[in-house]
């Protein structure tokens, strides 16, 4: 058989080395890292909205498939990943109840009413995310205002971590290109003010994003250009007040990547394949979509989740994105074929 019908012969398919469960359960470790380091400053609070949302997903699912007669897949941890993800983009404070109805519906609604595991057209961590956040928008007031927290971090005296690391940096790294960045910025990797737990986490969620990322179980270029793009825009205009006299190019952008769930966004849910497109065509537009409307979401409608937002709305339009590379694939192989009856 030709190398042509071997990649046409079937469509397009997700390449990724990593099998789904092994994939599902080192999210699950990395999830775990950042609420461990959230609950190390919150008195245990991080733990008990990630147990919360373990142990529902685990009997929603566990209830389910027996009602649907369905062969339980528990071990195979989509369950439990979607539980960690939840818990990820809480506020650390949040109730335990709602964080029970939303796991529940992000089971229930999302996943299992498409079908189950790599059916679901929304990723079911935000569909249990956008579920909460809608019906009991209080939830989230402990929210921190974005300004507010980056003039509270940046003129607030640094600690003696942040000073050494920071005077390490720009006499190393950044004294090559003559740039000096000010104290306060590694605070942020051990925030431990009420905030979401993806925040809280951050130092422990980006060791853990570089070993997910390392041992491939994402396409590692996804969270990359979501990075640079996001972060182009934030520099470029992400400043409102300045944009507003004519002035570009002085946004915060260490602040926004390392703040409002960004990295969990970019490394967990954007790169995550059974929701996204399958040809690197149509993964790349939907990524830029969901840099450019995070951007327009969290400083231009001053919603610190814009993130979450940003890549639900994605979501919804990654079927039509699907449609096209459907319709791109048939062409091909229909290429394919006319080439081979002509030879």
């Amino acid at each position: 058989m030709s190398e042509q019908k071997m990649i046409f012969s079937h469509k397009p398919q997700i390449n990724i080395s990593c099998p789904s469960t092994g994939r599902m359960w080192l999210i699950c470790g990395c999830a775990l890292a950042c609420v461990l380091q959230s609950a190390l400053s919150d008195g245990g609070s991080s733990l008990i909205v990630a147990f919360t949302a373990f142990i529902t997903a685990i009997l929603t699912e566990f209830l389910l498939t027996c009602r649907l007669r369905r062969t339980a897949k528990i071990k195979d941890g989509s369950a439990a990943a979607t539980a960690m993800i939840l818990a990820l983009l809480l506020p650390n404070q949040i109730h335990p109840v709602y964080v029970f109805f939303g796991t529940a519906f992000a089971i229930t609604v999302v996943k299992h009413s498409f079908g189950g595991l790599g059916s679901n057209w929304l990723n079911p961590a935000l569909g249990g995310w956008l579920f909460i956040r809608f019906s009991w928008p209080s939830a989230f007031a402990v929210d921190p205002d974005s300004l507010s927290v980056s003039e509270m971090i940046l003129t607030t005296d640094a600690s003696p971590i942040d000073n050494s690391v920071t005077e390490f940096l720009n006499n190393s790294i950044f004294s090559v290109t003559g740039v000096q960045i000010p104290s306060g910025y590694v605070n942020l990797l051990f925030f431990n003010g009420p905030g979401l737990i993806a925040d809280r986490g951050l130092f422990a969620l980006l060791i853990g994003t570089i070993v997910i990322t390392a041992i491939g179980i994402n396409r590692g270029w996804i969270p990359l250009a979501f990075i640079a793009v996001y972060g182009f825009l934030i520099r470029f205009a992400g400043d409102t007040a300045s944009v507003a006299e004519g002035i570009y190019w002085t946004g915060d952008m260490l602040y926004g990547l390392f703040s409002g769930g960004t990295i969990a966004a970019a490394f967990i849910i954007a790169a995550e394949p059974s929701s996204s497109a399958k040809l690197k065509g149509g993964i790349l537009l939907a990524v830029v979509f969901g840099a450019v409307f995070s951007w327009f979401f969290r400083y231009w409608c001053a919603d610190y989740s814009g993130c979450f937002i940003a890549l639900a709305l994605v979501n919804c339009i990654t079927p039509v994105i699907r449609l096209m590379e459907e319709r791109i694939f048939l062409y091909r192989r229909n290429s394919v074929k006319f080439m081979e009856r002509l030879s």
